[in-house]
């Protein structure tokens, strides 16, 4: 998650991160929920949100469970983390997944002990941990959990609906992680998993969502260079040639859950 092309690729996105992902707040009302949800959620929990940005569905969360403690906003991101409301309820981190995980050596800002946590979520940022240390990283990231601690990673599925163009959506492909196999971690990690996914039906004027591309808006697009991403652009004004793109966004929650052990 702290690799030095996605870390610079934040640190320049983050003062439009907000205006580039806040175009629905119905949509950030519902993955806030769905999040919340999915890890049952309630004021009694220790939460931290791993790769939290700019806190966008942290807040939501937030502001339906009002969690007695705060909950720890981690992102390696300082760009990112000062975009932060200035909340009691929000704590910020300026950690990576993997310092949290305690797997590259170097320790983060304020210390997470294992057990310590009663739900951890990540929001779209696994793919940033790389292949060979991903399984580690989710057993570190488990680690964090009290007894009967929730442990969810949200993420996309491997093929997406975007309305980008060819050569974008290939290198997805390519790149994005198996939900499949990240269930798997969680269960080597010794928790009990499931994934599910989720819908949401999104629908954006175009002229919006191709600024939005043009600002790399997602960090795949920070792979392809200036004249890649004109091109790009052209190609999905000519593919749709109406004024408002409609298209579902497609989820894999995979939730991993500390089962206490009965002596």
């Amino acid at each position: 998650m702290a690799e030095p092309g996605t870390s610079a690729h934040y640190e320049r996105l983050a003062g439009a991160y907000d205006e580039n992902w806040t175009y629905s707040d119905a949509f950030l009302h519902w993955m806030a929920r769905e999040m919340s949800e999915a890890l049952a959620l309630t004021s009694r929990d220790r939460i931290i949100d791993i790769g939290c940005g700019t806190g966008l569905y942290t807040r939501g969360v937030l502001e339906l469970i009002r969690p007695s403690t705060p909950i720890l906003c981690a992102d390696p991101s300082e760009a990112m983390l000062s975009q932060l409301p200035v909340d009691p309820g929000l704590r910020p981190v300026c950690a990576s997944a993997e310092q949290l995980a305690g797997v590259d050596g170097s320790e983060a800002e304020l210390a997470v002990e294992p057990g310590s946590v009663d739900a951890v979520m990540v929001k779209e940022a696994i793919h940033h941990v790389a292949p060979t240390a991903r399984a580690r990283v989710v057993a570190g990231l488990a680690d964090l959990l009290s007894a009967d601690g929730r442990f969810l990673i949200v993420m996309l599925p491997t093929r997406i609906a975007y309305p980008l163009f060819d050569a974008a959506l290939e290198r997805f492909e390519e790149l994005q992680p198996d939900p499949s196999d990240v269930a798997d971690h969680m269960r080597d990690a010794g928790l009990s998993a499931s994934l599910a996914y989720r819908d949401y039906p999104l629908t954006i004027p175009k002229d919006r969502y191709l600024a939005m591309v043009r600002s790399r808006y997602m960090s795949l697009l920070s792979t392809f260079d200036d004249d890649e991403i004109q091109a790009g652009v052209a190609e999905i004004d000519a593919r749709h040639p109406e004024t408002v793109l409609s298209f579902p966004d497609r989820f894999a929650f995979v939730l991993g859950i500390r089962r206490r052990s009965v002596s």
